[in-house]
């Protein structure tokens, strides 16, 4: 027997088909039924301002409390030089691509711009200041996704919404000075955007999609993996659709399937006479070529400051990561999945049920096009040797698509079902709530197995050593004019907090020096000693009187300071 609740959306479905116009119906692309929603405007909209607002504070909270990691030190040195000096030019064989660091030096630059050349350190270079962009890059992400209401429904929107908001390594990898965030808002923009050229028509929305490819593939050399796994699911969506289409043989089998909410489908070439015909398509294929091509020559090229050679670069940027990508950070087949499990479990679960159900029964072609998005990357990154938990989030936002699609199926069944909607999604958010602060906020630089996205992470203890130099600087009289030798042949992130220095050697190994501090490590601990330990004592942490200052693990420093300043 049907419920009040079911018979109530199967008469606001019946009534929106019968006053559907024929051209509606012709035309109308693939999506759910998100006007006939259970879910008023106002709820729509409060809802969807909550989730936003979660999410932003998630990854605006308190962005210095967490130590630079060694990739966001090495970011941030590159930042330094293009905020202070304009200059920056693609290294190939060592980093990742340009976007990061133009958009992150527009803070500074507009500070600078606003206070003056004084103003450019106090207020435009700092871990709050270089955190905010990929963190409003990682808020940005869940708005993309509120987006797909049409494509997903109310309820599974705001549940996909929700369930990235609050994902431990999204909100983790929000907070970090890497690509990653904006690589996945990229992604997610292409979709988007084609979705709206095929919706719509427009040309606006294949430039759109065309900007949005051309960022992605100026942020990281992955691109090509995340662009070859898109058109693989595209493709392998409308053909397994128009395969089960071929199955439903009768009239009536295909009346049924209309009945239960499967959606009309455009064909092409109705979408080729709907845009003003093949000449209008390929004029526009033409132009959002040239804006992908022009949008990457501008960023590789250093806005034409280093061209033709950052195109050339550019172009060499496979090959050197190839090589890469078979020699550093090689983990087994599975770790991705383990590396899911451990920390994205209700992402996991959700999604992995969705996929199969969207296979089962494909009446949602985006939820079909989203499992083989989000279950192809895991795929495609599980076969490549090198594996890093940073690369996760590539996975999470399609997993959180398609998790929000089965969470959809289950209020659209009734009201048992709507309570089990209930428990499942009080039950995720409140794994991932709960693992989101007890990552972030507790054990940040935790490297315990069941921590995937610490990796290697620079332990708190590193902030005490800044501290101290810090204190020892001021109190010398000579500030930002003392020097500072450092010997250990592991110092990342040390240059980003010493940037404000101007006397600070890196040699990597022992020297001689006369300067007022030496930052050693621990097994250079007998060396510095015998060479230094006439003249300079050592000052320990407060979380170590001994004296070594955890970087990370298997790496602890320690600290020289020149006899009669030591005890200031």
């Amino acid at each position: 027997m049907s419920t009040a609740s079911t018979k109530s959306r199967r008469r606001k479905k019946k009534r929106a088909s019968e006053t559907a116009s024929p051209k509606t119906k012709a035309t109308e692309p693939i999506t759910v039924e998100a006007a006939s929603s259970d879910v008023s405007e106002r709820s729509w909209f409060i809802a969807s301002v909550a989730i936003l607002l979660v999410g932003s504070f998630l990854r605006l909270y308190d962005l210095k409390l967490v130590p630079l990691h060694h990739d966001e030190g090495v970011n941030g040195n590159f930042l330094v030089r293009l905020v202070r000096d304009g200059f920056y030019h693609y290294d190939p064989s060592n980093y990742h691509g340009p976007t990061l660091y133009y958009f992150s030096a527009i803070i500074p630059w507009i500070l600078r711009f606003l206070f003056g050349s004084s103003a450019q350190n106090a207020y435009g270079l700092n871990t709050i200041t270089i955190r905010l962009v990929p963190a409003l890059f990682g808020v940005a992400t869940i708005w993309l996704v509120l987006l797909l209401r049409r494509r997903l429904g109310t309820v599974g929107t705001l549940c996909a919404a929700a369930l990235l908001a609050v994902s431990p390594g999204a909100v983790y990898l929000s907070r970090y000075f890497i690509h990653e965030t904006l690589f996945v808002f990229f992604t997610l923009g292409v979709v988007i955007a084609g979705l709206k050229y095929w919706e719509h028509g427009h040309p606006v929305y294949l430039i759109l999609a065309a900007v949005s490819a051309a960022l992605l593939f100026a942020t990281k050399e992955t691109a090509l993996i995340s662009a070859v796994v898109l058109v693989i699911a595209l493709i392998s969506t409308h053909l397994y659709r128009w395969l089960r289409d071929k199955t439903a043989n009768t009239s009536q089998q295909r009346q049924q399937k209309r009945s239960k909410g499967t959606e009309g489908r455009e064909q092409p070439h109705d979408f080729i006479d709907r845009i003003g015909g093949s000449t209008a398509l390929a004029i526009c294929v033409v132009a959002a070529i040239a804006v992908f091509i022009a949008v990457n020559v501008l960023f590789y090229s250093s806005f034409f400051s280093n061209y033709p050679q950052g195109i050339h670069d550019a172009l060499k940027m496979f090959e050197f990561w190839t090589k890469t990508g078979k020699e550093a950070h090689v983990h087994p087949f599975a770790t991705y999945i383990q590396w899911l499990f451990w920390q994205e479990s209700p992402l996991l679960f959700l999604g992995t049920i969705g996929a199969a159900l969207v296979v089962w029964r494909p009446a949602n072609s985006f939820a079909l096009f989203s499992g083989l998005w989000a279950f192809g990357l895991i795929a495609a990154y599980s076969l490549i040797a090198y594996k890093t938990p940073w690369l996760t989030l590539n996975f999470v936002v399609p997993l959180a698509l398609v998790s929000g699609h089965v969470l959809q199926v289950f209020y659209d069944q009734g009201l048992a079902q709507l309570r089990l909607l209930g428990v499942i999604g009080v039950i995720a958010i409140g794994i991932n709530g709960y693992q989101t602060i007890d990552l972030n906020f507790a054990n940040y630089d935790n490297d315990d197995s069941y921590y995937v996205y610490v990796y290697a992470h620079t332990r708190r203890e590193t902030l005490k050593l800044v501290e101290e130099i810090n204190r020892i600087a001021e109190r010398s009289k000579e500030g930002s004019l003392i020097g500072i030798t450092i010997v250990s042949t592991d110092y990342w992130p040390l240059p980003w907090y010493l940037r404000d220095y101007s006397r600070v050697g890196y040699y990597g190994h022992m020297v001689d020096s006369n300067e007022p501090v030496i930052i050693a490590s621990e097994s250079q601990g007998a060396e510095v000693q015998s060479k230094f330990g006439d003249r300079y004592q050592q000052v320990g942490s407060g979380l170590n009187p001994a004296g070594s200052y955890a970087l990370r693990p298997g790496v602890n420093l320690i600290l020289y300071v020149r006899r009669g300043l030591a005890g200031l």
